[in-house]
């Protein structure tokens, strides 16, 4: 349970070698020691070294639990090994992929695959953890999605859907949740300086992984339910969300 001064003593992160969830869970260490489960792809090289990470940030345990996002099934197996040993203050949903924007509308098995990982994975995964905090009575949830799914453009609308059904479910969660002492925070980074992007040229307004980290675990103690990353994204989003698609479809975004 999360202590008197506010620090979690236990957090999951789904996606366990991502860049960013490893980032969030190094800003809540700073706070103090707490107990890592990670969950993470079986046989990813990684793994290791997100272990020596956390427990180079203070981390008082690290676990490390077999996750297949795609494994749909095996997902309740997954979160009852991650509550194995009590509570979990904090869960980190942190997995997803990028792919190639142009390759995924055209290529029919891998659009589904982009689709089941990024949306459907975190929706199975954020049913099962729901269960879990509405019944130990606490918990908060933050959940990576992105500025790309809040207007979806033509450029990589694929991934940007995904993240549109990520960002409707986790902000419904959190209503449903709220009544039972749950928080859900949905953060929306534009681009972050991380592996998975390395490949894209860096756009405007692009952030490290850090400062993704910092909004986001400020977000969560101050039990907001979105927060953007840069804070600069919220401005210019209000602008995008109401130019009429003519016109946004000329727009260099």
């Amino acid at each position: 349970m999360i202590n008197a001064v506010g620090n979690p003593q236990s957090i999951l992160l789904l996606g366990g070698t991502s860049e960013i969830g490893l980032a969030i869970c190094s800003e809540y260490l700073k706070k103090g020691p707490a107990r890592i489960i990670l969950a993470a792809l079986p046989g990813d090289p990684l793994r290791e070294d997100a272990v020596a990470t956390m427990k180079a940030a203070g981390a008082s345990e690290v676990e490390i639990i077999d996750f297949d996002a795609l494994e749909m099934d095996s997902h309740p197996k997954v979160i009852d090994q991650a509550w194995g040993h009590g509570d979990v203050d904090i869960a980190i949903v942190a997995f997803g992929m990028l792919g190639d924007a142009e390759e995924l509308w055209q290529d029919q098995r891998k659009a589904v695959i982009a689709c089941e990982l990024n949306y459907t994975a975190a929706v199975s995964v954020g049913v099962l953890i729901g269960e879990k905090m509405k019944a130990q009575g606490h918990g908060r949830i933050i959940a990576m999605s992105s500025v790309a799914g809040e207007r979806v453009r033509r450029s990589n609308f694929v991934y940007g859907s995904t993240k549109a059904g990520l960002d409707g479910f986790y902000l419904g969660l959190g209503e449903a949740l709220r009544p039972h002492g749950t928080r859900v925070t949905v953060i929306r980074p534009g681009q972050v300086r991380t592996r998975m992007s390395a490949h894209v040229k860096e756009a405007p307004l692009t952030v490290d992984k850090e400062e993704v980290a910092a909004l986001a675990v400020a977000a969560s103690e101050k039990g907001k339910e979105i927060v953007w990353a840069p804070g600069t994204f919220r401005y210019i989003m209000m602008i995008l969300r109401h130019i009429p698609r003519p016109i946004f479809r000329k727009l260099p975004v």
